[in-house]
This record gives C-alpha cells, structure tokens and sequence, in this order.
C-alpha cells in the first residue's frame, strides 16, 4: 500500500493532467525576490483561467509558502512550480534541485518564533498536500491540491 504522501501522486489519478485541464509550469531562481514573483505569475495564471478571488488567494498563500521553503531549506539553484486545474481540483507543485536537511512538516512555532507555521498553513487552505523525491533523486516536489467551485475547471 502506497504511504500517505504517494497515495496522491497524479499517476495514481490518471496521470497528471487531462484532456480538460490548464496547466502552467514556470522555473524561477532560488531567491527570496522569487517568491513574490511565483506568487504573482500563479495570481495571474488562475485570475484568467477564472478561478474565484478566494481560491486564487489560498492558493497565493500556498505557492509563497512552499517557495520559501524550497528557497530557505534546499541548495537548489532555482525552483520550479507546475499548477494544473482538472476537474474540481487545482494541484500546486513547487520543486527544488537539492534535499534539504529534514522532510518538510508541519510543526507547532512558539509564540515568540517568527517562522514555523507556514506548512500548518498550507495542511489547512489545502485538500491534501505531500512531498515527492525526484525520480534522479536530486531534489523533491512539495504538492498541494485545493477545491475549484463547481463551475471552474
């Protein structure tokens, strides 16, 4: 039986993709001036394929939030983001070239730490979120997929 996290892969679905979906992907450097341009270039990708104000915000908070990480915690040169919309579900993928130290997960911050709650966030605004080693193993792709309103797809 596949674990938690591979149990969603899109190949177990069908395989990425169909024939009634969009689909962007873009690579960006490994920056923090990165992050707010993954998040613009997602914005306005889902604002002209229709995607209502509150589901483009969810997913804005999401992609920032995995692109830090992929900045912050990984040796990668740049990170790459592959959104698709099929059906009722948007999937969010944000990859980088290099393991960090530790698999990403969720954790509980203190009150007094800045930092440390952005996955608690993202298993929050999403229907389901895992993580992915790259096939070469040189690097893993963190996914997450969020509910479409019905007439969006």
């Amino acid at each position: 039986m596949p674990s938690s996290y591979e149990a969603l892969r899109p190949e177990r679905r069908g395989g990425g993709p169909g024939v009634d979906s969009r689909r962007d992907v873009f690579r960006l450097p490994a920056q923090s001036a990165s992050v707010a341009e993954a998040r613009r270039r997602v914005g306005a990708r889902l604002c002209a394929w229709g995607v209502d104000d509150e589901v483009n915000d969810d997913a804005g908070l999401v992609v920032s939030e995995l692109f830090t990480n992929a900045v912050r915690y990984t040796s990668s040169e740049s990170v790459g983001c592959e959104l698709w919309t099929d059906g009722g579900v948007l999937r969010l993928e944000i990859s980088d070239q290099g393991y960090g130290l530790t698999e990403p997960r969720p954790r509980v911050a203190r009150a007094d730490e800045e930092c440390g709650r952005g996955l608690l966030l993202v298993s929050v605004l999403s229907k389901a979120w895992g993580v992915l080693a790259a096939a070469d193993g040189n690097g893993r792709t963190v996914w997450a997929e969020l509910g479409l309103a019905a007439d969006h797809h």
